[in-house]
């Protein structure tokens, strides 16, 4: 039987995840149908497309892994298991990809810059943006894929494949499995998160220089652009936070079974991985203007909808 903690800890991570699919399918399909309608699409609006969409994927991932952990035997074949492991650090690495070159976008775009190969790649980075997206999905597969070849220790497999769940292999195998699945982990998250630090401080930079330009002006009219670097700040900043954190409670999620004592610390992770996609597509939906009126828009019809009488 299940820990009531454990059960919250479900629940919780259930509603983040219809909230997480409702606001980055939303972020979909308005960037989808705005494609279609104009034929033409902005390198903002492509990567959206492709995060939103992995963050649905990754979604999926966090749900079935809940699954696999308390509800079903069909985690314990080794094959099934490995290529659930893939999946979901491919998303994972693409996500975390496709949010770095998002902001990357917004940084060269709102910062002035003076330096000859910052200038070049704000001139060029709309057309680079495709290959970027296509470059990270390769690099995911390069981090994700070698987990088919991993043997997971957590489980002693038989010649058929069926895995069953064994404490002391766990034990004396931690290194060879567990080691390399977190080297992997690193090694997919080191890199964009690196450019997404870098990004933040390269705004935060640009502000407090544009704040002190203007700042005799301050009191004489509101500056736009100080508005548009103190939005992306705070969007970057709250993303490194929640995926730090998710970064951590996965960590801790590898390391632990259906069979952990610590139930309190698993539910945690639990609860901190799916809040990540989640919280995070309502950021984007807030910080988007044409995100958030499309929002409004949505909103105002169903309000329409539920004061229309039933016949």
């Amino acid at each position: 039987m299940l820990a009531p903690v454990i059960i919250i800890s479900i629940n919780i991570v259930v509603v983040e995840i219809v909230v997480g699919f409702i606001g980055n399918g939303f972020i979909a399909a308005v960037n989808t149908i705005n494609w279609f309608k104009t034929k033409k699409i902005s390198s903002a609006h492509m990567i959206l497309i492709f995060l939103s969409t992995s963050r649905c994927i990754l979604q999926v991932t966090v749900l079935m892994h809940i699954h696999s952990l308390y509800f079903t035997d069909v985690f314990k074949l080794a094959s099934v298991y490995k290529a659930f492991g893939a999946v979901w650090m491919f998303v994972n690495h693409s996500s975390l990809w496709f949010s770095t070159w998002l902001y990357v976008l917004y940084c060269v775009k709102i910062i002035n810059v003076t330096q000859r190969l910052l200038l070049q790649i704000k001139l060029r980075i709309s057309r680079m943006v495709p290959w970027l997206l296509l470059g990270s999905l390769v690099i995911s597969s390069m981090t994700s894929l070698p987990f088919l070849w991993i043997t997971s220790s957590t489980y002693l497999c038989s010649s058929t494949g069926n895995c069953r769940e064994n404490n002391t292999a766990h034990i004396t195998n931690w290194d060879s499995s567990h080691l390399y699945l977190l080297l992997l982990y690193f090694i997919g998250c080191f890199f964009p998160l690196v450019f997404s630090v870098v990004t933040s401080v390269l705004l935060i930079t640009s502000l407090w220089k544009h704040r002190k330009k203007m700042q005799t002006y301050v009191n004489i009219f509101r500056d736009p652009l100080m508005d548009v670097h103190l939005t992306a700040i705070k969007s970057i900043i709250s993303f490194l936070i929640l995926y730090i954190s998710s970064v951590v409670a996965q960590i801790l999620l590898i390391l632990s079974t259906s069979q952990s004592k610590d139930v309190v610390k698993v539910a945690v992770s639990l609860v901190v991985t799916g809040a990540y996609p989640s919280i995070h597509s309502i950021i984007l939906i807030i910080v988007n203007s044409k995100l958030k009126l499309a929002f409004r828009i949505l909103c105002q019809h169903f309000k329409c909808l539920c004061k229309m009488p039933i016949l």
